[in-house]
């Protein structure tokens, strides 16, 4: 079975400060945590795939900074083939302010960096990998035309794609036809179905809507409240797995990652769902993004557990 995962997105250096509860606008909360890691949507979702077992290559462009050198040693460690990682010069990597408070909430601003540098050549040059991968994972922190020629590639060698619409913000819904899986957060789902997702009713019909603009498989995540798979008028609740979180920054990373790993396995779409829930509520428990990507058998013994599963 080939089960060969390409992620082709974004990496950041995040700094983090942990504290009390979140300021108001002009507003100084003291008594901080202070951490520096390593984020970025497609960096979280790589991670979090090889942690879960994936065969995982990566697809980014970093800075010839040493942000954008220690990133890259750090994708080697954890495992993920970088032969595509490519060094931008004059620019630095991509960079992410989290400030994080009461229950994990968070703020986070971005400066993209180096990631905006990933160009159709860059993806050209991945052209066999994609090709022979068993499904490609997107997100939305690299630029437009990057990512409608990824789509546009992996359409034409027939490989599987799913794409993280994250984060939210304009795009040509008439590529959502090339899109094999759409992952979206109740707010994602409200800004490409035009309908505003609170609960189980809302994000049935706002599936059914991204359905209808051409998406194969629809996956709407509600938080605690579980997540909604759609597909060919079909339409499953799985629910979510109740866990004290301290951070959720990353968790829909690690979802959407092992996720791939999953349906890469031969698992099927409620299966993997199920799994990738798993593991985003290992992570929410833990501080950071891919550091608190859990590993294969974290998920399997959480799997395996009762503890904590609303059922």
């Amino acid at each position: 079975m080939n089960t060969k995962i390409v992620v082709i997105g974004s990496s950041n250096t995040d700094l983090i400060m942990k504290m009390p509860r979140l300021p108001r606008v002009g507003e100084t909360v003291t008594d901080a945590v202070f951490m520096q890691t390593f984020g970025g949507k497609g960096a979280n979702q790589a991670v979090g795939a090889v942690r879960a077992g994936g065969d995982v290559s990566f697809v980014n462009c970093v800075g010839d900074d040493d942000a954008g050198r220690r990133m890259e040693e750090q994708f080697r460690n954890e495992g993920i083939h970088t032969e595509f990682v490519f060094r931008e010069g004059g620019i630095a990597s991509g960079t992410a302010l989290v400030m994080i408070g009461e229950q994990g909430a968070n703020y986070i601003s971005v400066a993209p960096g180096a990631n905006y540098r990933l160009t159709s050549e860059h993806i050209d040059k991945a052209d066999a990998l994609i090709g022979e991968a068993a499904i490609v994972v997107l997100q939305y922190e690299i630029p437009a035309d990057a990512l409608k020629h990824a789509l546009d590639v992996c359409q034409r060698h027939k490989t599987r794609v799913m794409w993280n619409y994250a984060p939210a913000r304009e795009f040509d819904r008439s590529y959502l036809r090339k899109v094999t899986i759409l992952a979206v957060n109740e707010t994602e789902a409200g800004m490409l179905s035009g309908i505003s997702v609170g609960g189980e009713g809302t994000a049935e019909l706002a599936a059914k809507e991204l359905l209808g603009l051409g998406c194969e498989t629809v996956i709407i995540t509600l938080g605690a409240r579980g997540s909604c798979v759609a597909a060919s008028g079909v339409c499953e609740w799985i629910p979510a797995f109740r866990v004290d979180a301290v951070d959720t920054t990353g968790a829909g990373d690690v979802y959407c990652g092992c996720l791939a790993v999953a349906l890469a396995e031969g698992k099927s779409l409620a299966e993997s769902a199920r799994f990738a829930s798993a593991a985003a509520a290992i992570s929410v428990t833990r501080l950071g993004a891919q550091s608190s990507a859990p590993f294969r058998d974290e998920i399997d013994r959480f799997l395996d557990s009762e503890r904590g599963y609303n059922r």
